[in-house]
């Protein structure tokens, strides 16, 4: 049986639809394309155009990579017959959003959205491209300021020291320019896979795992000898241990390769870049490693210190300030990766190693390490992309399980040396300060009710610290949710936090950015997309909008009514 997918589409949505063809030829190189060529973002008064777009033999064939995200769900039955038919049969269309007069101004919160983590492949291909092209037309549609894409380290430079393919990225950044969405571009110097949420593997590049194969100590090491291969150990920053680079030099090497790639995008489709500075791309210690069962929720982790680089920085710094006998090893009563503070002797609230001499004279070297490294991949990052009209964002962890104990163990594992009577954010925010530089943090969605009590979590208070530290340091707070959730609790939760209303905000500044967790097919079902197009909009107006919530919620139906085709699409080619 035949269907007129124009006329479905159009039927669904309320409106005709009309067809035109394309200008331009699709998987065009990036390349030839100059800075004056680049289309501006769309502005206020935009209009849908459904294009027809030329296809090529095989273009949309979907491209084998063993990093392809698990299917999520099984297929709606709501879904209508010719969305379905529509994604087996036809290309997707591209949806032409036309500005008309000045481009739109936010007055609230510009949101994002994260990308799938395999959205480009092992073959250096777009990954699910009829898929990735409809979805990135509902985002616009439901007013979506942009998205976030990991850029991978271990994909680029995979086979050869400076030897970049951007394959696969290129075409990704067109596809987001063409549909008028900006992009967070993500330095990713991480491994992918053993961390939460990690759909797919991507290792570190081959010619540096070898390096690590041929020392092991270039990982990060417990004071029980377990190695943790997704981030190299900032003990051997300066050291040329990478073929002849050191792993900062490396780091700066990619970040150059991609400002010359991409430099006709900077400033207008990309507009921000997150340098990557750990474990899931969090400037921290993974001291909380899942991937592998050593570690599960609400452990207090272990100090990552043991490898014989991090071990001569101590022996060094222990001698200088005139205590070598506290420079042979880390602490060794911190317990284990799943115990809780009161379990041992470092960590217990009374008479706790944390509050000895010993205790701080330790963790304030082992958290200045962190702060050290930091410095030095940011002093990078500012002057490769200054004055390339992009920001710079760097992603600390929300670690707010025992948020409510003295000693805060898992915050101090991780390199965070906040306590009961110390604040640990302050210093990251003040260095962020000094390049300019954003502070991202996650956990924004989270109640304090919603975490288990026993453990003493307290995301909200964590979140509320963190932002009178950026106040105070002046360096700009954006957000993340820690986890996927799709209910209206939790995106009220985000409207709240993102609104900054704490003492001394009498500016009334918000959040600069959200980033959503994550384009996936849930998001597309259909009570999950309203809920989502209506956060959207309420968090665009921002919190001193003059829209009541019922105009809102109007204004969020229509959205949903329009995009109800795309969506349907997208849900359907996702999970396929």
């Amino acid at each position: 049986m035949a269907f007129s997918i124009t006329h479905q589409m159009g039927a669904l949505a309320g409106t005709p639809l009309s067809v035109t063809e394309p200008t331009t030829t699709p998987g065009e190189s990036t390349a030839s394309v100059s800075a004056s060529a680049v289309r501006k973002s769309p502005g206020t008064s935009l209009t849908c155009k459904i294009q027809k777009p030329e296809v090529k033999d095989g273009m949309l064939t979907p491209p084998l990579s063993p990093c392809r995200s698990p299917v999520l769900g099984a297929t709606r039955p709501d879904l209508s017959v010719a969305c379905q038919a529509y994604a087996a049969e036809a290309e997707a269309p591209v949806l032409e959003h036309e500005a008309r007069g000045k481009r739109e101004t936010v007055n609230g919160v510009p949101v994002f959205v994260m990308m799938p983590l395999d959205s480009v492949t092992m073959n250096h291909t777009v990954n699910r491209k009829k898929a990735m092209n409809a979805s990135l037309q509902a985002l616009k549609s439901a007013g979506v300021e942009g998205i976030m894409m990991d850029v991978w380290w271990g994909l680029v430079e995979r086979d050869a020291p400076g030897a970049y393919n951007w394959g696969g990225y290129a075409e990704l950044l067109e596809m987001a320019k063409k549909h008028g969405l900006k992009v967070q571009a993500v330095m990713s110097f991480h491994q992918c896979g053993g961390n939460v949420g990690d759909s797919c593997t991507i290792p570190l590049p081959s010619w540096v795992v070898e390096e690590v194969s041929n020392d092991p100590d270039l990982a990060y090491t417990d004071q029980w000898g377990n190695r943790n291969y997704e981030y190299l150990s900032l003990g051997a920053d300066a050291l040329p241990v990478l073929k002849g680079r050191t792993p900062v030099q490396c780091y700066a090497d990619f970040m150059r390769a991609f400002r010359d790639n991409f430099k006709h995008l900077l400033g207008d489709t990309i507009v921000e870049i997150q340098v990557g500075m750990g474990p899931a791309g969090e400037l921290r210690y993974p001291s909380y490693p899942e991937g592998d069962g050593r570690w599960s929720f609400p452990g207090i982790g272990a100090f990552q210190c043991f490898d014989k680089y991090m071990l001569s920085s101590l022996k060094a710094y222990c001698e200088s300030e005139g205590k070598p006998e506290w420079g042979s090893t880390g602490p060794t009563d911190a317990g284990h990766y799943n115990n809780w503070p009161e379990d041992t002797p470092f960590f217990r609230r009374e008479g706790g190693g944390w509050n000895s001499s010993y205790g701080e004279f330790f963790l304030g070297w082992y958290s200045q390490l962190l702060l050290d490294h930091g410095e030095r991949i940011l002093s990078s990052a500012k002057s490769i992309y200054e004055n390339e009209g992009v920001k710079i964002s760097v992603k600390v962890a929300g670690i707010h399980w025992h948020y409510g104990t003295r000693s805060h163990a898992p915050e101090l594992t991780a390199g965070y040396y906040n306590t009961r009577f110390r604040d640990g954010y302050l210093p990251i925010a003040q260095m962020l300060a000094r390049h300019g530089a954003v502070f991202n943090f996650t956990c924004i969605e989270m109640h304090d009710h919603e975490q288990p009590q026993d453990a003493q979590c307290s995301p909200e208070k964590l979140v509320r610290q963190v932002a009178l530290a950026t106040q105070k340091a002046g360096v700009p707070l954006a957000g993340e949710n820690a986890l996927p959730r799709y209910d209206d609790y939790a995106h009220e939760q985000i409207l709240q936090a993102s609104a900054l209303n704490i003492e001394g905000n009498t500016e009334g500044k918000q959040m600069c950015a959200f980033t959503y967790l994550r384009m996936n097919p849930q998001l597309f079902q259909a009570d999950n997309w309203r809920r989502f197009v209506s956060f959207v909009k309420k968090m665009k107006e921002g919190k001193n909008t003059q829209k009541c919530r019922e105009q809102l919620e109007r204004e969020a139906e229509h959205f949903v009514h329009v995009t109800t085709p795309l969506v349907q699409e997208a849900a359907v080619a996702l999970m396929h």
